[in-house]
């Protein structure tokens, strides 16, 4: 009995030699050098705005409450502020700082923040603002406000 068994597990020798070889080149294979480890640094986001009154008088100002969520959080992205006025005259700015011009671009400090509008106009007033990150993401937000006078 001994003998047979002997016979059978040298017969078998070939096949573990070839069952090596094969996983050992299955191995070498899948841990290929070009495989670079990828890290996600674009991550869109959303902006959440709190309710803003619907009529304006000449003169007055109104705050608008904005937030930037974020999907995912990477340290080094920068968001930027851009303001169009299409109707009616009026500023924007960010809370002591001096107004936004139209069409430029300006940095946000943080992801939550107040901005001021002050209406200088007796008709009927829209702008938008756009919000954008370091990687061109970019949000629309339009306000318009009918002329209360």
């Amino acid at each position: 009995m001994i003998a047979i068994f002997n016979k059978f597990r040298t017969g078998l020798s070939p096949i573990y030699t070839m069952l090596a070889i094969l996983i050992a080149s299955v191995t070498l294979v899948s841990c290929n050098k070009d495989d670079e480890l990828e890290i996600q640094n674009d991550f869109p986001f959303e902006v959440k705005i709190m309710p803003v009154p619907k009529e304006v008088t000449n003169g007055q100002t109104i705050e608008i409450r904005i937030t930037i969520q974020k999907s995912g959080n990477y340290r080094n992205t920068q968001y930027y502020l851009r303001y169009f006025q299409f109707d009616g005259k009026g500023m924007l700015r960010y809370y002591d700082e001096p107004p936004y011009l139209p069409n430029d671009l300006y940095p946000l400090p943080s992801e939550q923040f107040r901005l001021y509008y002050t209406s200088a106009s007796t008709v009927s007033q829209s702008f938008e603002i756009w919000i954008s990150d370091s990687f061109g993401n970019e949000k629309q937000l339009s306000f318009d406000f009918n002329s209360s006078n």
